[in-house]
């Protein structure tokens, strides 16, 4: 039997209310979608993310040039490993994660291998005459 169709239901037809409810079909907006969809996207991850961003990729450990000039002597090569064992570094395992010499002046020749370097560091040691090779 077919509710609100006349017969022996009276009033609301066993539907219970009145308005949108009471009507055939009786589907309401999910509200809760429209203020999803109101609010902004972040972009940048998910779906949306690169394909060339690398999450397994370590971020750079930066050493200041001003301390690696305290420690180590004129003239001396300087790589990850020296770093470790002089303590300036703390990696664990045989793989040392990317590092970067930061900041000012030296008057040190020093010779940097295996390292990143910055701008202002890089002009820093080849005035005083050292080397950078990666």
């Amino acid at each position: 039997m077919r509710v609100g169709r006349g017969g022996k239901r009276g009033k609301t037809a066993g539907r219970g209310t009145k308005g949108q409810n009471a009507r055939a079909g009786r589907k309401k907006r999910p509200e809760l979608r429209d203020i999803i969809k109101k609010l902004p996207k972040r972009r940048g991850y998910g779906k949306n993310r690169g394909r060339t961003v690398n999450p397994s990729r370590k971020d750079a450990i930066p050493v200041s040039l001003s301390v690696v000039a305290k420690i180590f002597a004129d003239g001396a090569e300087i790589t990850p490993k020296a770093l470790k064992e002089k303590m300036i570094i703390r990696a664990r395992g045989p793989l040392f994660p990317p590092i970067k010499i930061m900041g000012g002046g030296t008057d040190k020749k020093l010779h940097f291998k295996g390292c990143v370097v910055s701008a202002t560091a890089r002009a820093a040691i080849e005035k005083a005459g050292g080397t950078v090779t990666i």
